[in-house]
């Protein structure tokens, strides 16, 4: 089955935004474990303006699901995975500037680079995990970099979803299938909602992990925390 792991970056924008440590990013996410989460998400950048470098080593104590630390492998960021020895990172080519994740990475233009960074992680037993758009060749170049698992890029599905769900998610069970072909695991990303979440994990049932973040949280202003967190797990395994 799928599993969910929360992205709570939102939860730090918040916090950032008057100062001091409410609501704190750790009883958050230590919350959201309670409440049937399977891992916690987070993407550090360089300007601090939602987690912080400081918030990741915090977490690494105290939650007990897998971390999974997004970001640019920049030296520092390279640095603190080294240091928190996450379950897991995924590699994500976004600039210092970017407002959220908008691309994948082109994995055979990149792969010396990307396969020297992955090579790093693995060696100290962090799964790797790098960011794609929904193509075959560059799923199947991560593998080259010596990556462990995929995440796809899920902007363009969520986009098409009304419009076309069968459309919408063609490009994607089509590089998912590529990922299975190449011994890669899949985890997904991106827009990803209580409207096209279920339809995802019907469509891929062999993804391993999705990454939540920005829908769930605006839905937890409505639904409570704890409700949507169990929405979004029922999303991943409907009862038959």
């Amino acid at each position: 089955m799928t599993k969910l792991s929360v992205n709570i970056n939102k939860i730090a924008v918040l916090r950032n935004s008057r100062g001091g440590n409410v609501p704190d990013v750790v009883r958050t996410a230590l919350d959201i474990e309670r409440f049937g989460g399977e891992g916690i998400t987070v993407h550090p950048r360089p300007d601090a303006r939602h987690i912080r470098y400081s918030d990741v080593r915090d977490l690494k104590a105290a939650i007990s699901t897998e971390l999974n630390i997004e970001g640019n492998p920049i030296p520092s960021f390279v640095d603190l995975v080294l240091e928190v020895r996450p379950a897991q990172v995924t590699l994500v080519p976004d600039a210092p500037d970017a407002i959220t994740s908008n691309a994948g990475w082109d994995t055979l233009r990149n792969r010396e680079f990307l396969a020297s960074i992955c090579r790093r992680f693995n060696d100290v037993g962090i799964r790797t995990s790098i960011f794609v758009d929904p193509v075959a060749e560059m799923v199947e170049g991560a593998k080259e970099c010596e990556a462990q698992r995929v995440e796809l890029y899920t902007e363009a599905y969520a986009a098409g979803y009304e419009a076309d769900r069968d459309k919408a998610i063609a490009p994607y069970v089509e590089a998912a299938e590529a990922a299975r072909r190449a011994g890669l695991g899949l985890n997904g990303g991106h827009d990803l909602s209580l409207a096209n979440l279920a339809y995802f994990a019907e469509r891929i049932p062999w993804c391993d992990e999705v990454s939540i973040g920005h829908a769930l949280i605006a839905d937890a202003l409505y639904f409570g925390l704890e409700n949507t967190v169990r929405l979004y797990r029922r999303c991943l395994a409907p009862e038959k």
